[in-house]
């Protein structure tokens, strides 16, 4: 079972530095310290006192490799195709009584149940980690202030918890499996202590000491709660997932048209012969989660028609499917095409565009 850490921001993220800066040592007394007690005793012959005897005993503290990563958050990270530099966000704590190096591995979970629920159905591209600056740029988001990691967080401190970033770009929905609306790509951060006390070399692995105490400082797994599929307790690792979902909108495309009139028959019963007038409707519906923007909505007159100059209305509603033939003046018309921009389509929604022709 895992746990999900709520998202502080800069306040947070302040205090929780100030918190490390002076430790609550819940990881307990630094290994290898040496612990030493003496008893004494005194006594007396005759009345008369002796020589103090004294026994000393020592032992050093064993090392207890502890750590934890969690997701920030407890919900998914909402993304389009195309989108780069998409950020999920972690924390380590270094919850060991020595101050260690972590390798880090960022990578995607292969199908299944992603961490909100959603199934995983799409990889990402660009895999980074990222440490967050808590000097510079925005502590808690990331931001170009903050530390590209290429294998290892170095000399984490004892009790001492950070931000990570894992930052990755989404595919465009050419790509296949296709990246639509609702897809889910599951992202796993990976942590496992390594050799501390050497600054900017990242230490060598760790190994648990076996068998009966030693004299010397011995080295005890405390990662007693499995992190997600794979990791096991008491492994010198831990690890947590994240994911993205696509959230965008999806466009539906239909077009209708009817008979205005005709030069026989007016608007009575009109026919589709030479000299009639014909209206189009182009409707576009927004099927996905995300309004869409920008839609920019071609249509090439045939050339057995001619465009009636001055007819094209934006912006026009469907009724249960149908057009409504309205909207506002606008677009413009570059024979052969008609054009129009309509600016935003709401998830859910549609509009329209709407023009007249001429049968030749």
């Amino acid at each position: 079972m895992t746990s999900k850490l709520t998202y502080m921001g800069a306040i947070g993220l302040a205090a929780l530095s100030s918190a490390a800066a002076t430790p609550a040592f819940a990881a307990g007394t630094t290994a290898g310290t040496t612990i030493t007690n003496t008893a004494t005793v005194d006594y007396q012959v005759g009345g008369v006192t002796q020589g103090q005897q004294q026994a000393a005993n020592s032992f050093i503290v064993d090392r207890k490799i502890n750590l934890l990563v969690e997701e920030v958050g407890t919900v998914t990270t909402a993304v389009v195709p195309g989108q780069a530099n998409a950020v999920t966000t972690f924390q380590l704590t270094n919850s060991s009584n020595e101050t260690l190096d972590f390798a880090l591995v960022a990578s995607q979970i292969a199908g299944g149940t992603a961490a909100h629920g959603g199934t995983d159905t799409f990889n990402v591209n660009n895999i980074r980690i990222y440490r967050d600056n808590t000097v510079t740029g925005t502590v808690g988001s990331w931001d170009a202030g903050d530390t590209l990691i290429t294998n290892y967080i170095d000399e984490l401190v004892v009790d001492t918890a950070i931000r990570l970033f894992v930052v990755a770009d989404i595919p465009t929905t050419s790509t296949v499996p296709a990246v639509v609306n609702g897809a889910v790509a599951g992202v796993t951060l990976r942590a496992t202590a390594r050799e501390g006390g050497l600054a900017g070399t990242q230490g060598a692995a760790i190994t648990e000491t076996t068998g009966a105490n030693t004299a010397v400082k011995d080295t005890v797994f405390a990662d007693v709660t499995p992190g997600v599929a794979g990791d096991a307790a008491r492994d010198g690792s831990h690890s947590d997932d994240d994911d993205y979902t696509v959230q965008t909108a999806t466009l539906a495309v239909t077009k209708t048209s009817r008979i205005i009139s005709d030069p026989i028959n007016s608007t009575t019963n009109p026919k589709l012969i030479p000299g009639a007038v014909i209206e189009y409707c182009i409707a576009v519906a927004n099927t996905g989660s995300a309004t869409a923007t920008s839609v920019v909505i071609n249509d090439p007159v045939p050339g057995q028609l001619t465009f009636n100059t001055g007819t094209i209305l934006l912006g026009g509603t469907v009724t249960s499917g149908t057009c409504d033939f309205n909207g506002s003046a606008g677009g413009s018309y570059a024979a052969p095409n008609v054009s129009g921009t309509i600016a935003s389509i709401a998830a859910g929604a549609a509009s329209t565009l709407v023009f007249r022709a001429t049968v030749n």
